[in-house]
């Protein structure tokens, strides 16, 4: 027990670039302190599996992505139907190729259950403007209606995708100028919520539980960690 708690010291000790304080990350997002110790440890593992400077590039990136399974989150799911490099663009908040840890823990936060609804749709719209237009266009709301039907296991012919992406134009295109716009968005998701679930990873909230190697007893204060073996 305490060789791990020395360890956690040692990993604490050894920040990486772009370090933010954990409790000051927990009062800006919907992580709890403990929750973001874990993502600690997460993005630790993660920004050294190919360059080991503490950054997380694009190439380990890609390479989380591969290694998430499609059942659980939206990572995998976004690969199959759009370039990654999309949603990396999201989390590179500071557009500087890489991504720090804070950047890290703030965008995942968007994909906490806890994080209000209207943060999920904005964020959402960014993803699905591949063009970055500031409009989702027909060819990107068509990806989405893919994106959609590879999460519900459904497979559909070309004519009844085409026949979707037509009536989703023309039920939320209020303007007529032939894309969405983001108000024009806001209210599509009012209408149809399902559309943003895979905004949502239920797993985050059980963060500081997938560890195997150590147990962080979450009933403690948010300022402490405890380990057991």
């Amino acid at each position: 027990m305490h060789a791990l708690a020395g360890c956690f010291r040692s990993m604490k000790s050894k920040r990486p670039p772009g370090f933010e304080k954990h409790d000051l990350l927990a009062s800006e997002t919907s992580f709890s302190v403990n929750e973001v110790d874990a993502l600690y440890i997460m993005f630790g593992k993660l920004s050294n599996s190919i360059i080991d400077d503490g950054l997380i590039h694009k190439e380990e990136f890609l390479y989380a992505l591969f290694n998430c399974s499609p059942k659980q989150n939206l990572f995998a799911q976004r690969v199959c139907v759009s370039p990654f490099l999309t949603l990396f663009d999201l989390f590179d908040l500071k557009h500087n190729g890489v991504i720090e840890f804070g950047e890290f823990v703030r965008s995942l936060s968007i994909f906490h259950p806890r994080t209000p609804q209207e943060d999920k749709i904005e964020f959402a719209f960014k993803l699905y403007d591949l063009k970055h237009t500031g409009f989702i266009e027909r060819d990107e709301l068509k990806e989405m209606v893919f994106a959609i039907l590879n999460e519900s296991e459904l497979t559909l012919s070309d004519d009844v995708i085409e026949a979707i992406v037509d009536k989703t134009i023309l039920e939320a295109d209020k303007n007529g100028d032939g894309r969405i716009g983001p108000e024009e968005w806001k209210e599509l998701v009012t209408r149809y919520p399902s559309i943003i679930k895979n905004m949502t990873l239920p797993f985050l909230k059980e963060v500081t539980q997938m560890f195997p190697s150590f147990v962080l007893i979450t009933e403690a204060q948010d300022s402490q960690l405890v380990f057991e073996n």
